[in-house]
């Protein structure tokens, strides 16, 4: 064969090929469309043998969304207490540094790092030797000057016998007079510096001036003291009773006062940082005298026995104080309440089963429970989960928290349960199994085409 002959075979091969992918993507493409044709002929059949009522009411349903399943409470009456939470600081109601009140050398401690100690306990002592001398020095001039003093008086009565007699002067007798006062003078003095030795020998034993927690020693035993050392020998914390300031708002001021004014004792707890734990109750003691203008509070101080010793000077607590209890308040769940541009506001659920946005006033929160005074009424469904997804107007299905199954929130308000619950159910399985299998067909009948 001539290559002319071969380039036209060739290019008849290849023509031959592309005809017959077009054709065969002809004849795919009819298939398809045979499976269209027929699947809408199914559908049209299916849906001109239900009532005109029935196509309007579906396409109806179709319109609209799915409802959002959703947990709802009714709201109660009932009676809550009005707190002030605020941020306080342990303050011990007294504080010593204990300093030495005379100078030496430290022979002993007494006393344990941390430990509780009472007033008049021994903490240290000092070396007693030089204020002994003094003090023996302080009564030998004593006795000195006591003899010169008896010696002044015996010759006073003599020169006063002479004069009588008119021996000597009237001059010596005075004279004599003044030397006794003398003398009396200096036994004083000489008393004075044994009461004053006898002083500095007591207070070699350093004495807790209070009762409470020591700190750390500042000294040793061998260090010399003076009773001019900044630190001291060891600072003493009182911690039973002990104090917590904490600030309120000046808002919250006349109500403070009139608990202050009433004469009742008003109780105050103490929790710590992650307000889990309660570190202790206590009771309002006082108020400051002025509000602070730069911040608008008003440091506020309460008393608390702390015989456990859970609070230690200057910790950080959380205050929780109750100013007034509420009674016939309207309660609802903490969880309901929803915080936007406007405000607090909570979903209520209505009885054709869709939610609207109703704008609460919080007047006080205590742990799960919010008490309002505007905004819902008592025995309305709110709702407590799944409000993330809702918006005014949106269709749910309802569920009361703590019951079995979604009712309506007709139902829900009055107690029972829907009738044709499970027949609803049952139905939107058949129809859900029903769309499975004319899928499935559908599939079957595309491959067999496609084969």
């Amino acid at each position: 064969m001539t290559p002319i002959s071969n380039y036209a075979n060739s290019l008849l091969g290849e023509f031959t090929q592309i005809s017959g992918r077009r054709l065969l993507g002809r004849q795919m493409l009819i298939v398809a469309m045979l499976g269209l044709v027929v699947f809408g002929g199914l559908t049209a059949c299916n849906n001109s043998s239900k009532p005109a009522a029935s196509a309007t009411s579906t396409s109806g349903e179709a319109a609209t969304q799915p409802a959002i399943p959703v947990v709802v409470t009714a709201v109660r009456q009932g009676s809550i207490d009005v707190n002030l939470f605020a941020l306080g600081t342990v303050t011990p109601l007294n504080t010593v540094v204990v300093h030495s009140f005379v100078d030496g050398q430290v022979m002993s401690i007494a006393f344990k790092e941390g430990q509780m100690v009472n007033a008049g306990d021994l903490l240290a002592k000092i070396d007693p030797r030089p204020f002994e001398v003094q003090l023996t020095l302080a009564n030998g001039q004593l006795a000195r000057d006591q003899a010169l003093l008896d010696n002044a008086q015996a010759d006073l009565e003599r020169y006063k016998t002479l004069l009588t007699q008119d021996s000597i002067s009237r001059q010596v007798v005075d004279t004599q007079e003044s030397l006794v006062r003398q003398h009396k003078g200096a036994v004083l003095a000489d008393q004075g510096s044994i009461d004053n030795a006898k002083l500095q020998l007591k207070h070699t034993d350093v004495i807790a001036p209070i009762s409470g927690r020591v700190g750390l020693r500042q000294v040793g035993p061998g260090n010399m003291v003076r009773a001019t050392d900044a630190n001291g020998i060891v600072v003493i914390t009182q911690l039973q009773p002990v104090g917590v300031v904490f600030t309120a708002p000046e808002d919250a001021l006349p109500r403070v006062m009139k608990q202050l004014s009433a004469g009742g004792r008003v109780p105050v707890d103490a929790y710590d940082r992650a307000q889990q734990e309660k570190l202790g109750k206590g009771w309002l003691l006082a108020t400051d005298n002025q509000i602070d203008a730069a911040t608008g509070t008003i440091k506020i101080k309460a008393e608390f026995p702390n015989a456990n010793g859970s609070l230690f000077a200057n910790q950080f607590v959380n205050v929780r104080m109750s100013l007034e209890t509420l009674s016939n308040a309207t309660l609802v769940p903490s969880a309901a309440i929803q915080r936007g541009a406007a405000g607090a506001f909570v979903y209520v659920v209505k009885d054709d089963n869709t939610v609207s946005v109703t704008p609460v006033k919080v007047v006080s929160v205590q742990g799960e429970t919010t008490a309002t005074n505007t905004g819902v009424a008592i025995g309305a469904l709110v709702v407590v989960d799944g409000a993330d997804r809702l918006r005014d107007g949106a269709k749910v299905e309802v569920t009361v928290r703590d019951a079995p199954l979604a009712v309506s929130a007709k139902e829900a308000r009055s107690g029972k349960k829907s009738r044709n619950r499970q027949a609803k159910a049952k139905q939107s399985k058949v129809k859900q199994s029903s769309a499975q299998g004319s899928l499935k067909w559908s599939r079957q009948l595309s491959m067999r085409s496609t084969t």
